[in-house]
């Protein structure tokens, strides 16, 4: 009770510096105290996210039909976040057919109307979430809502082939002749980005979805690009959101490389491949004794900080068991399944509903990442992360023994 009490105080006195309210203050306690939870698996771990996010697009505070950016311990619910709403998308109808499940379907239906409806006429899509005071053209936020509306036209039909077509050419027309995009974005800071291989995914789906061949052409031009900023060990140059460029989240590593992978799963191209090992080596080599990521690294793939970043571990999750099925590594496969357990571990099925299924920026939740909030787009990959592996150990207990 003496320790309780001691570790209270401590923690009551560091809260005031973030503003922090009792509800995340007794959060903060509960890991203190208690750490991790068991892990549900990964089954339950999906259903539970899915109810997350069908409760953040309900509870909104912008009440328009998008999914809530986050929770947070200190203000509640946010307001919806186009970008995130784009690529959460896919996930709502993977499971919406997974399941025959007609809520699931209609939930995506009107994330997709939404985004049509605020569609700029220059066919871009602002950044940042609803309650901004800025409005803005962003070409990472377009990239990731062409995600959500080309898997959108191929599951409900051409009505969204001209919202597709027109975010298309948008970001062809901003893109600079030697693939990256150097558009202004006034949520980060200025320079080149290399997680923009995100926003070159989004026109690879666009390419396949509508046919045209100028829209893939673009992205594999991006991600080229972003190739040549890579060190011989696999890191990235200029993969940094701010003043962080020396060492980048794991969040914008793990985007920088998925767009690799869907680049070389899209094109065939060797060179792609060998570019995605690299650096999914190097975060092998970064895991701590529990599997999991510092939340973010340095260019030897060393920690910077003591918090992890959930989302980055469930997108590296993502990757590693992409390049299990690439490469037929066992290490990526168990690394993978390792991360998926941790990230799991730190859910709550019950308590407030609020809480039940989401997945915080930070662990620690006081982290710098995201702090004291339940994101929607960690949620978005947690599902994700834990569909694959379900669907790996499903493909595997079907081989024939030996």
């Amino acid at each position: 009770m003496q320790t309780f009490r001691y570790a209270a105080r401590i923690l009551h006195k560091k809260s005031h510096r973030w503003g922090a309210t009792w509800e995340a203050q007794r959060e903060m306690m509960r890991e203190r105290i208690f750490g991790v939870s068991q892990d549900p698996g990964p089954e339950k771990a999906v259903e539970a996210c899915l109810e997350w996010l069908l409760q953040a697009q309900e509870k909104s505070a912008s009440g328009d039909g998008g999914v809530a950016r986050h929770y947070s311990l200190v203000s509640g619910w946010g307001a919806s976040y186009p970008e995130t709403t784009g690529y959460i998308i896919p996930t709502i109808l993977d499971h919406a057919h997974r399941r025959q499940c007609s809520r699931l379907k209609a939930a995506a239906a009107r994330m997709l109307e939404w985004l049509v409806s605020i569609q700029m006429p220059n066919g871009a899509f602002r950044g940042s979430h609803m309650h901004s005071p800025v409005e803005a053209p962003v070409v990472f936020d377009t990239g990731q809502i062409l995600i959500g509306l080309s898997v959108g036209m191929k599951n409900f039909g051409l009505s969204y082939e001209d919202p597709v077509k027109r975010a298309s050419r948008w970001l062809i027309e901003v893109q600079d002749a030697d693939g990256a995009w150097r558009h202004p974005n006034p949520f980060v800071a200025g320079g080149d980005h290399v997680w923009e291989t995100h926003v070159a995914w989004g026109l690879l789906e666009a390419s396949r979805s509508t046919g045209v061949a100028a829209y893939g052409e673009a992205g594999l031009r991006n991600m080229r690009w972003a190739v040549s900023r890579q060190l011989p060990n696999g890191w990235y140059q200029d993969c940094g959101m701010g003043d962080d460029n020396d060492n980048p989240l794991t969040h914008t590593l793990a985007y920088t490389l998925r767009g690799i992978l869907e680049g070389y799963r899209f094109s065939g191209d060797p060179a792609l491949l060998a570019a995605a090992v690299q650096t999914a080596d190097g975060l092998l080599s970064a895991r701590d004794k529990d599997g999991a990521l510092p939340g973010q690294l340095d260019k030897n793939w060393k920690g910077t900080v003591r918090w992890i970043c959930l989302t980055g571990l469930s997108q590296t999750a993502i990757c590693w068991l992409m390049l299990y099925q690439d490469t037929g590594r066992e290490d990526y496969l168990n690394a993978a399944f390792t991360a998926n357990r941790y990230v799991r571990s730190t859910l709550r099925l019950e308590g407030p509903s609020e809480l039940r299924g989401g997945v915080k920026g930070s662990l620690p939740v006081n982290g710098e990442y995201c702090r004291f909030q339940f994101i929607n787009w960690a949620c978005k990959f947690l599902i994700d992360a834990c569909t694959l592996e379900m669907d790996i150990r499903a493909a595997r207990s079907a081989l024939p023994r030996g």
